[in-house]
C-alpha cells in the first residue's frame, strides 16, 4: 500500500497567510457544492523543492467558474472567466489564483491545440508535460494537504529527472522539448534516459508548431535566472538548429548574456536585448526569416534590425578620433537594447568607449534654445530654424558652448558672418 504524504505543515510555512488562508475557505466551498478541489502544476513541485512559487493553480472536479464567482465574493477581488476553456482568474490586493475545470485532452493531429472536454482529476493531471507538473495536493476539509502523485513526479523530483507521462508527449505537443530543456536547466536536473531519446526522435515535430507558440517558449527561457545554459542544451541536442541553422548557444553567447545581466541588474535584460545578441551573429536576410517566422513585435523586430545595421556602423566607430557631434550622429534613432547589444558584441575598446559615452551622456544632451527662441531672435521661419538647432546640438555634444546665453552668442556670430544660407 502507498504511504499518504500530507503537506499541510509545508503549506503553511512556505506560502502566504493569505493564500493558506484562501485555500482553506475554497476547499470548504468546494466540498459544500459536492466538488474536489485540488492544487496543481508547479506550485506542487515548488512545494516539495523547498522553493518559493506563489503562482496558484488550482483545478476543481466541477465547474471552475461557478466556484470562483462564489470565492470572489469572499475575497472581494476582480475576476475573469473565459467559459469556452472553463477557466477563472481571480485577482485581490496583490494575490491571484487560477481555477480551471478538471478536463481530458484529445490531438486532432500532431502540433494543433488540443480538443478539451471536462473530466477527472487523473485525466488532467495525465495531460500535463512532466512528472514532476503532474501531482497534486487536495484542498477538501479531511484530505487537505494529501499528496497525489500518480505518476511517480515524487521519485523523480529525488532523483532530479524530468520525465515526458507517455510516449507521445513531444509528438501531441513538440513546445514541450522547449519546455523540457527549461525544466532541466533550471533545476539542474537530466532528461530521464527514455524522455531524452524521444526528444531526439520528435525534433522533426517542432515544425508542427506555430512560430507564436515557439515565441512564447523562448520568452519563457529569456525569463530565467541563465537562458544561456537552455540554449546551450538546445544546441547540443539539436533544437537551437530547428528554429535556425546559423544560430549558436556557445560560450560567446553565454559570455554576452552574463555581460548583459551585469548591466541590466537588478533587472533582467529585456528580450530584445537577448534575442539581438542570439541572433547577431545573422545575416540581414536570415534575421528577416526569424522575425517573421517568430512573428515577432514590432518593437523587438525593429531592435533586431538596429542591431544588424549598427554591426555594420563599428568598423567607423571604432576610430579614436570621431568628434562626440559624430558618435551622436552614429547611434542616435537606434533602439537602446540595439546599442546594447553591439556594446557587448564588438571586439574594439575604442568603439566600446564610444558606445558607452553615447548611452551614458550624449544621448541627453540638447541645444538650450528651441524653435521659438530662435524666430524672437529674429530670424524668419523656414528651413534655416531646423538647420541652426542642428548645429547648436553639434556645438552643445562638442562642448563649444556650455549655456544658453553661449548658445544666443553662437547664433548671433552664425548671422553676423552670414555663414548661414
Amino acid at each position: 500500500m502507498t504511504e499518504t504524504i500530507n503537506l499541510a505543515k509545508r503549506i503553511e510555512k512556505q506560502l502566504p497567510a493569505e493564500l493558506v488562508n484562501f485555500m482553506l475557505v475554497a476547499g470548504k466551498v468546494a466540498v459544500s457544492q459536492g466538488q474536489n478541489l485540488y492544487l496543481v502544476g508547479g506550485v506542487v513541485r515548488d512545494l516539495l523543492l523547498g522553493k518559493p512559487n506563489f503562482d496558484l493553480d488550482l483545478v476543481v472536479e466541477g465547474d471552475a467558474i461557478d466556484l470562483a464567482h462564489q470565492l470572489i465574493q469572499i475575497n472581494q477581488g476582480k475576476i475573469t472567466t473565459h467559459p469556452r476553456f472553463k477557466t477563472a482568474k481571480l485577482q485581490w490586493d496583490k494575490w491571484s489564483v487560477d481555477l480551471a475545470t478538471a478536463r481530458s485532452e484529445t490531438y486532432a493531429r500532431p502540433g494543433a491545440l488540443p480538443s478539451v472536454k471536462p473530466g477527472s482529476l487523473t485525466s488532467d493531471l495525465f495531460r500535463r508535460d512532466f512528472t514532476i507538473n503532474a501531482m497534486a495536493i487536495c484542498l477538501n476539509p479531511g484530505r487537505y494537504g494529501e499528496l497525489i502523485d500518480l505518476y511517480g513526479g515524487r521519485d523523480d523530483l529525488e532523483h532530479k529527472l524530468v520525465r515526458i507521462l507517455h510516449e507521445q508527449s513531444f509528438t501531441d505537443d513538440a513546445t514541450r522539448i522547449w519546455r523540457g530543456l527549461r525544466y532541466e536547466q533550471r533545476l539542474n536536473f537530466h532528461l530521464e534516459r527514455e524522455t531524452l531519446e524521444l526528444l531526439k526522435r520528435d525534433i522533426p515535430m517542432l515544425d508542427t508548431i506555430s512560430g507564436d507558440r515557439i515565441r512564447y517558449e523562448l520568452e519563457c527561457i529569456f525569463g530565467e535566472e541563465r537562458p544561456e545554459k537552455v540554449l546551450r542544451r538546445a544546441e547540443e541536442l539539436g533544437v537551437l538548429l530547428r528554429l535556425h541553422p546559423a544560430l549558436r548557444g556557445n560560450g560567446w553567447l553565454a559570455e554576452k548574456f552574463k555581460q548583459a545581466r551585469q548591466l541590466t541588474s537588478p533587472n533582467l535584460p529585456p528580450i530584445g536585448l537577448y534575442l539581438a545578441l542570439l541572433a547577431y551573429r545573422l545575416s540581414d536576410k536570415e534575421s528577416e526569416h526569424l522575425i517573421s517566422y517568430l512573428r515577432l513585435s514590432k518593437p523587438i523586430a525593429q531592435t533586431l534590425r538596429d542591431s544588424l545595421s549598427l554591426k555594420a556602423k563599428l568598423k567607423s566607430l571604432a576610430d579614436p578620433e570621431l568628434t562626440p557631434s559624430r558618435i551622436h550622429h552614429l547611434l542616435d534613432g537606434y533602439s537602446s537594447p540595439a546599442i546594447t547589444a553591439n556594446l557587448l558584441a564588438s571586439d574594439s575598446p575604442v568603439a566600446r568607449q564610444h558606445i558607452q559615452l553615447f548611452l551614458g551622456k550624449l544621448r541627453y544632451i540638447k541645444p538650450a534654445l528651441t524653435g521659438n527662441d530662435l524666430l524672437r531672435l529674429g530670424i524668419a521661419p523656414g528651413p534655416q530654424i531646423k538647420e541652426l538647432l542642428e548645429r547648436l546640438h553639434e556645438a552643445r555634444l562638442d562642448g563649444k558652448v556650455r549655456s544658453k546665453q553661449g548658445e544666443k552668442e553662437l547664433v548671433k556670430g552664425w548671422l553676423t558672418q552670414k555663414d548661414i544660407s
